[in-house]
């Protein structure tokens, strides 16, 4: 099944819309997942959190969103001196979408402005983990008081459910540009998303 778009809208804007196949969230019952199987979920989980993909834009209260990954860009700051301010959008300044066009038509231009099909904008401050080590990113997740009141099933949900609106977390897995994509799939997060829930939530050590 695929998320779709009308034809009238494609042509509209001017091109092939991006698809994203739709995700599908199955929670599981509490307990049925062992705490060793959990925090391997949880692993698995941090590999897409921490990836530059992610990470980029859930930064702190700098307000400064970050390029890490790229080579040459030691300091790991967005170039141009950029800082989306509290606003998160760039109001104070430069807007986010000066140049961060919303758009369901990617933009495959290495080094251009990527395509997301909502408002570009940083994460709330309140979930930052831009630099947070694994057992930091796993606690602030699990606490309704850092991940905007959820629980696991509804953090499952938020991916879907942005992913199937071709945002910023679809994004993720089909970058373009010879960016590098988040590891594994959506779907696979997800699922592991919600086995990590099903286990209780364990945190690692660390």
């Amino acid at each position: 099944m695929k998320a779709v778009i009308s034809l009238g809208l494609a042509l509209a804007l001017g091109g092939v819309a991006m698809a994203a196949d739709a995700v599908v969230v199955k929670p599981l019952p509490a307990g049925s997942v062992s705490a060793s199987d959990g925090l391997a979920a949880w692993e698995r989980i941090n590999k897409v959190a921490s990836h530059p993909r992610c990470s980029n834009c859930h930064v702190g209260a700098d307000n400064v969103p970050r390029w890490s990954g790229i080579a040459g860009r030691a300091d790991g700051k967005h170039g141009m001196n950029i800082n989306a301010g509290v606003s998160r959008i760039g109001a104070e300044a430069i807007a986010c979408s000066t140049c961060h066009v919303t758009s369901a038509t990617p933009n495959d231009k290495p080094h251009a402005p990527p395509h997301a099909d909502i408002p570009w904008q940083l994460a709330p401050v309140e979930f930052a983990w831009f630099g947070k080590t694994s057992r930091e990113i796993c606690l602030q997740l699990k606490n309704p008081g850092q991940n905007g009141g959820r629980n696991v099933t509804v953090l499952a949900h938020h991916l879907a459910d942005d992913a199937n609106h071709l945002g910023f977390i679809q994004w993720g897995w089909n970058p373009g540009g010879g960016r590098e994509p988040v590891p594994f799939t959506l779907q696979a997060t997800v699922n592991d998303v919600l086995t990590w829930g099903a286990a209780g939530m364990p945190c690692p050590a660390k």
